[in-house]
């Protein structure tokens, strides 16, 4: 009765061509070691202060460069859909 009790087989994976320290395996972004809201903190009104803190000290071009981004489509989304300025007249 060997076909009712079987075993199941374990295997050693190792990655043939990975010569890198630590586990292949873990998933982390290449990021994240530079963020401080990734996680160090558990509390959230830590992690919330960390984050406004690197909205005040972020670059001021990249804020420029968003605006001058965001503005420029929102100008092609009323272009697209015909929006028309005389809505805003008394009469």
């Amino acid at each position: 009765m060997g076909f009712l009790k079987r075993t199941h087989k374990k295997f050693e994976y190792k990655p043939r061509y990975y010569k890198g320290e630590g586990n292949p395996f873990k998933i982390e972004h290449k990021l994240d070691k530079f963020r401080s809201t990734t996680g160090k903190n558990k509390n959230l009104k830590t992690k919330f202060s960390d984050a406004f803190d690197d909205l005040k000290n972020s670059d001021k071009s990249v804020n420029k460069t968003l605006l001058i981004i965001t503005s420029i489509l929102v100008l092609i989304f009323l272009y697209i859909i015909d929006f028309d300025l005389s809505i805003f007249k008394g009469n």
